[in-house]
């Protein structure tokens, strides 16, 4: 039913098996050693592969962490309305690209392995007579095929010490099964007594570890996120009730298990590190671009604001010209003053800009003093209008002189 599996698993255990025999083929134990490293980089293999699904899972876990707040508000406002309060926290996950299923596919993938992985190495020894199990007798077991083992290489297995116990041993075997270990009519080399000196530390070790790397993802958790009664019930079963469960378990186990757990354990812990320096890497690189480009558009000290800008954005329309009238000379610039108040048709120009007296004028606005002497001048007698005439005239004069 699981073949597909279990197949996997046994072959690429085989590759690393063939790899490492070929390196340590005449060291004392060197079978050992190579088949505790197949299980190893079996380990190693995996989370290779699962390297960026990983890396997934702790970004999904930071942007669950930053709507949390958003999530929260959510639950309180539909309270009584569950298909709505669904529908919202659907709606508010997808703007923010957030997939829970990518929060749980690396650890959902490593249990199919971790059950294969079981099933391979306790198929090595068929005496057991559980359920699933074919209750084969020593030699049985020792002349049959293990997926993509061989006879030989089971029995090769079988053979193979790890600081003087087999690999798929265990503290719970029952010692009928011990047989499988050893040629036919050989001794058995080992006791429980020395299965349990193996073992026991290996549970300890891979307990603590297991400890350490949920106590070094908890430490990255921000404050808000721990206020959350979920997140604070899950961090108490990965901080305490998993580890408690790898020395309860752990008598059942085959040793090349616990090796499973130790290095996968081992890694976890270097990859952590290595994924979540590269975010707080990357968040800080973001944060300085951020803050480089505020100080690049506020403006320096002391300087003054671009007052043409400011209108320019606001949409006032064109700033009104001004004449420069400095050249001139006080003559002059009383005639000007004349002139203004003059119309040569007699009549109002329509075209002029109109101020209502008691307002603020408008840019190019005249003044409300200039629009009443302007409406006297035109009501005024005729030798007013020539004196005018007679100061242009004037004027005139002095400025084909110059």
């Amino acid at each position: 039913m699981l073949n597909f599996i279990y197949w996997p698993v046994s072959w690429i255990m085989w590759v690393w098996h063939w790899v490492f025999d070929h390196i340590t083929p005449n060291t004392p134990g060197g079978n050992g050693i190579a088949w505790a490293l197949s299980v190893i980089f079996l380990v190693f293999t995996l989370r290779a592969i699962l390297y960026k699904p990983f890396v997934k899972q702790i970004r999904t876990t930071k942007k669950m962490q930053e709507i949390n707040p958003q999530l929260q508000a959510i639950r309180k406002k539909y309270a009584k309305d569950r298909v709505k309060m669904t529908e919202e926290m659907q709606k508010l996950q997808k703007e923010h690209g957030f997939n829970p299923l990518l929060g749980c596919l690396p650890m959902l993938l490593q249990i199919p392995v971790f059950i294969g992985l079981f099933h391979v190495l306790r198929s090595f020894n068929r005496m057991a007579t559980g359920m699933g199990q074919l209750h084969m007798t020593a030699e049985q077991t020792r002349n049959t095929g293990n997926y993509a083992f061989n006879p030989e290489q089971v029995q090769n297995f079988l053979d193979a010490r790890l600081f003087g116990v087999p690999l798929s041993s265990y503290i719970t075997e029952p010692v009928s099964e011990f047989q499988a270990f050893v040629q036919p009519g050989q001794p058995i080399d080992f006791t429980r007594l020395n299965i349990a000196i193996v073992v026991i530390p290996m549970m300890i070790i891979a307990s603590i570890a297991t400890h350490m790397n949920s106590r070094a993802s908890v430490a990255r958790q921000p404050e808000a996120a721990l206020e959350n009664p979920q997140t604070r019930m899950m961090n108490m079963l990965a901080l305490y009730v998993f580890p408690l469960g790898i020395l309860v378990t752990g008598p059942f186990f085959p040793v090349a298990i616990l090796l499973y757990w130790m290095s996968n354990n081992i890694w976890t812990y270097g990859q952590q590190h290595i994924v979540f320096g590269r975010i707080e890497k990357e968040e800080e690189e973001a944060r300085q671009a951020k803050q480089e480009k505020l100080k690049a558009n506020a403006p320096k000290p002391g300087a003054r604001p671009d007052r043409a800008k400011k209108n320019k954005s606001s949409g006032s329309g064109q700033a009104p010209l001004s004449l420069d009238k400095s050249d001139d000379s006080p003559e002059e610039a009383a005639l000007d003053a004349a002139s203004d108040g003059d119309n040569t048709n007699g009549t109002d120009d329509s075209s002029s800009t109109q101020h209502v007296v008691g307002s603020k004028p408008k840019p190019g606005a005249k003044p409300a003093g200039a629009a009443s002497s302007k409406s006297s001048g035109n009501s005024g007698s005729g030798p007013k209008k020539q004196g005018t005439s007679n100061q242009r005239n004037k004027r005139g004069g002095k400025k084909g002189r110059r």
